[in-house]
């Protein structure tokens, strides 16, 4: 049998494992919460690190533990290893809980409770000398730490996100360089439209991400206020001025992130709409991948009977069955990881908006979503970039053979001949099932180099129509 220690809580006395660093608090939620089968993100536990580190020294500072200075000491050595990843494995409490995070709250004060034992060399469980309540959650409340580790967290794996954001819209500008001669047919609804050069197309997608770089910048001005010295609701009930005032920039320090106590405490508390609206532009990041992601599918469909007008690098063998066929599979991975963020929106719309007067109880469902929805982006960048996009090549053949056997062609030919004609020319071609060139050629419409001159990739780039507009 396992061994055991009893630990002692508001409900009574409970068996916890004798050496386990959490205790009968997070037992109990272990029993209640059997949700997920995840445990909290990992980002989230070592924000808590860092947050709990704050209020440790602030504390420490203030002189909470003057009495028995070593045990400060500790307690910020226990918060610094949480911080660093080396507690991981012992907050093990379930993403989904109710309580608005106090599970997650008390697993984590259990723990660096009895690292500090630990390292004090006092027996786990033995709270007299250091207690999860009144040493490591003091002076705080779950109200104010967890939403403040949640957007600690949150800002940490925007910056992860953002430098995969900026690689992935350099791979796309350095195609655009590599792609600007090859001329295609753009299309429109799935049909042909106008001339375009593959290079632009790329530079479009390069363009998108650009904008999604600039939202990123944008989330990280939102979750740098926080609400941290808040206590409860927000009041800071229970906690000296000194240490409201104090603490997060000790937070500051510690993170090296340059966050801010909320003006309005009881309002950042209350509500969480913070965490909505950045989760809406993160959305905004998945509709640009999705859409990016499908175009690549469908650029490289074929690679004989579709458009193949791309190669994408072949990655995996695509059937049990069909010899020779290799699939888009990281277009199509990375559109699930961007469809699951816009589900996990959805989700931490409706949590925050169902928050109740001085406290939102669904941060845990918020924090899951917004932390997952990071991580999930940040990989989907990262593989659409090294394992597709720098390794993607042009079928300049299969383009140029599109342009040539495509009425799109005759849209170049409008300045210069007029609509009326151009419609002609294009009847021409079918009647004659010819291509619009040798349409033009055969009836003297236009020279050769006039031809030419109208569908290079400078003129199908050109921004209006020089004949018309008078410039050059």
């Amino acid at each position: 049998m396992t061994e055991t220690r009893r630990e002692r809580d508001l409900l009574g006395e409970r068996e916890v494992p004798v050496g386990a660093l959490w205790g009968v608090h997070t037992l109990r939620a272990l029993e209640n919460f059997p949700l997920a089968r995840r445990p909290v993100h990992r980002a989230l536990v070592h924000a808590f690190g860092v947050v709990k580190g704050a209020c440790a020294l602030t504390n420490q500072r203030l002189g909470a533990w003057a009495a028995d200075p070593l045990k400060g000491e500790t307690i910020v050595r226990a918060c610094a290893e949480m911080a660093g990843g080396q507690l991981d494995e012992h907050v093990v409490v379930d993403a989904l809980q109710g309580g608005a995070g106090t599970s997650t709250n008390m697993n984590v004060n259990e723990v660096l409770a009895n690292r500090a034992l630990q390292i004090l060399g006092e027996p786990l469980g033995q709270y007299q000398r250091v207690s999860p309540l009144d040493d490591i959650n003091l002076h705080q409340s779950t109200n104010d730490t967890f939403p403040t580790a949640l957007r600690v967290a949150g800002l940490w794996l925007l910056a992860a996100l953002e430098k995969e954001v900026v690689v992935l819209q350099e791979a796309f500008q350095q195609k655009e360089k590599a792609f600007a001669h090859i001329v295609k047919v753009g299309r429109t609804e799935m049909q042909d439209a106008v001339l375009i050069t593959l290079g632009r197309e790329m530079g479009a997608y390069a363009e998108a991400l650009t904008r999604d770089r600039w939202r990123i910048y944008k989330c990280s001005e939102r979750l740098r206020v926080v609400n941290l010295g808040g206590t409860a609701i927000g009041t800071g009930l229970g906690a000296p001025r000194a240490f409201i005032f104090q603490v997060v920039d000790a937070l500051s320090q510690l993170t090296g992130l340059s966050v801010a106590r909320a003006e309005n405490l009881v309002e950042a508390t209350q509500n969480a709409d913070v965490f909505a609206e950045v989760s809406g532009i993160l959305k905004a990041c998945a509709v640009n991948l999705l859409k990016i992601s499908s175009d690549l599918r469908l650029l490289s469909s074929g690679p004989e009977a579709g458009l193949g007008e791309i190669k994408l690098p072949a990655r995996q063998a695509g059937s049990s069955i069909m010899p020779g066929k290799v699939n888009p599979v990281i277009p199509e991975a990375v559109s699930q990881a961007a469809l699951l963020v816009m589900a996990h929106d959805a989700a931490i719309a409706q949590a925050c908006a169902a928050g109740s007067l001085e406290l939102n109880p669904f941060l845990p469902l918020v924090a899951h979503c917004l932390l997952d929805s990071l991580d999930l982006l940040a990989r989907a960048a990262g593989i659409l970039c090294r394992f597709c996009v720098q390794d993607m090549t042009a079928d300049e053949e299969h383009c140029r053979a599109h342009v040539q056997a495509s009425t799109a062609v005759v849209t170049a030919l409008v300045a210069r001949v007029g609509y009326e004609a151009a419609c002609t020319i294009a009847n021409r071609a079918s009647e004659r099932r010819c291509s619009i060139r040798e349409v033009v050629l055969a009836d003297g419409i236009l020279s050769e180099q006039e031809f030419d001159e109208l569908t290079t990739p400078e003129a199908v780039c050109r921004l209006g129509s020089p004949e018309r507009g008078g410039e050059p």
